[in-house]
């Protein structure tokens, strides 16, 4: 077996660089070894990272030839054996199949008119002069979204409940610290509900009650007139029939509510940076809402170019995924003069892909009309991964990103606290502004 050159660092050290100092970490591996570089998988099998889109294409453009789920083990303890993340094959097929409809077609009319609300509702909090942290505001949007939209709940305890345990259990993981618990093993250890794992523990057991609780109390009083995605998952049944378990909820339940509003909170949170310090961007883009009048049509806002590109330069320049999923080599694999045998991971980098200046001239600098200028195949352009392993939430997440920069930015002028350039930070196995980021509301 031939494989790329890498780092010879020791597995521990790469970690701990990779955990306070991601993308720095990424760009000095890419400048020392091209497109292509070994690394050690979190079970030591050869990981090797790619952000050629001709390798990106020919990884995407095959997907027979890999598996997935089993290379994201690492997700495990949070999602559960049933998401549809970790599954591959008829299993990952099946899932997909039953998840993808409540995303699509007229169910996103139906989302528009509740994402608007929603970001009203928190945006009329804000006070002029009165500095606000941009994360918790986005965050309190979207997980308010994804919490009505999966479950249909806007008030009550078990919907209050939720809202504050998700975000308990999602900050427990979240600093680059204590995101060391997702890449040493050796340092889950329940030491009692103080411990940082025992406290991450006892709140996703809460987490796994509610949510059970919930999938009963749904089955045991149907209501046929619900269009929330748990009823739509309750009444779904695969080609034989069978409709999914109570475990197989339960896991696509936890990986979309915790999928569907972290990485959102933390796109958006970028967007608005961007919109309001970006030369331009915020008056090409008040000149294209202001185009449509005092109509407010969330489907005629979802489809305005420069608000689209201002979306899709935001998740080039930082994608919130820095890789796409692993693709695990089935059998033998001959690429050029590298030869790959079974087991070893085929990892696309986003991040790196989106940073080549060969794709993407003067990468470093936000310009949302290098997408009006041109269109980005998908393997040059990947920030909900590709092929069979796509996000199946990448429509949703899009035209909420959409709606809330429109409604944020047809109100407010928005200044940052500080003006130095912000740098990504690690937030669990994402990429993300830093949390203390903060903008005040200016004349």
């Amino acid at each position: 077996m031939k494989l790329p050159a890498g780092p010879q660092t020791p597995q521990s050290i790469r970690l701990i660089r990779s955990i306070f100092y991601p993308s720095e970490t990424l760009e000095a591996y890419a400048q020392r070894y091209g497109d292509m570089f070994c690394l050690r998988a979190p079970s030591d099998v050869p990981m090797v990272v790619c952000s050629n889109p001709q390798y990106i294409q020919k990884i995407f453009s095959n997907p027979g030839l890999f598996d997935s789920g089993s290379g994201n083990l690492l997700l495990k303890f949070l999602l559960g054996d049933q998401s549809l993340i970790l599954l591959d094959g008829d299993r990952h097929q099946r899932q997909r199949q039953l998840l993808t409809p409540p995303f699509h077609g007229e169910r996103m009319r139906a989302y528009g008119e509740l994402i608007w609300e929603i970001t009203e509702q928190v945006i009329d909090q804000w006070k002029p002069s009165q500095p606000f942290t941009v994360r918790m505001s986005m965050q309190s949007i979207t997980l308010q979204v994804i919490l009505r939209a999966v479950f249909g709940l806007a008030e009550g305890e078990r919907f209050e409940q939720l809202k504050q345990l998700l975000t308990e259990l999602l900050e427990s993981i979240s600093s680059p610290l204590s995101a060391s618990l997702l890449f040493f093993p050796v340092l889950r250890k329940d030491w009692g509900a103080r411990s940082p794992w025992g406290k991450f523990l006892r709140l996703k057991q809460q987490v796994a009650e509610l949510l059970y609780a919930e999938i009963q109390e749904r089955r045991s009083q149907p209501d046929s007139s619900r269009t929330d995605i748990l009823s739509l998952l309750l009444a779904a049944r695969d080609q034989e029939g069978q409709p999914m378990s109570d475990e197989e909820l339960h896991d696509e339940l936890i990986t979309l509510l915790v999928a569907g509003h972290e990485t959102t909170a933390s796109a958006l949170s970028w967007a608005l940076y961007w919109v309001f310090t970006g030369p331009g961007v915020l008056d090409n883009l008040l000149q294209e809402l202001d185009a449509l009048g005092n109509e407010r049509n969330p489907m005629a806002i979802a489809q305005l170019p420069y608000l689209n590109a201002i979306c899709q330069e935001t998740l080039r320049l930082y994608p919130i995924a820095m890789f796409a999923f692993p693709r695990i080599v089935k059998a033998p694999l001959t690429w050029e003069e590298y030869e790959f045998e079974p087991g070893v991971w085929l990892v696309p980098c986003i991040y790196l892909l989106h940073q080549r200046p060969d794709v993407y001239p003067e990468p470093k600098q936000f310009k949302p009309e290098r997408f009006l200028e041109r269109q980005f195949s998908p393997f040059e352009y990947l920030p909900f991964g590709g092929s069979n392993r796509r996000c199946i939430g990448m429509a949703f997440a899009q035209f909420e990103m959409k709606l809330v920069l429109a409604a944020i930015a047809s109100r407010f002028h928005l200044t940052p606290l500080r003006q130095h350039r912000v740098r990504p930070v690690r937030r669990g196995l994402t990429l993300a502004p830093p949390a203390n980021l903060q903008m005040v509301i200016t004349p």
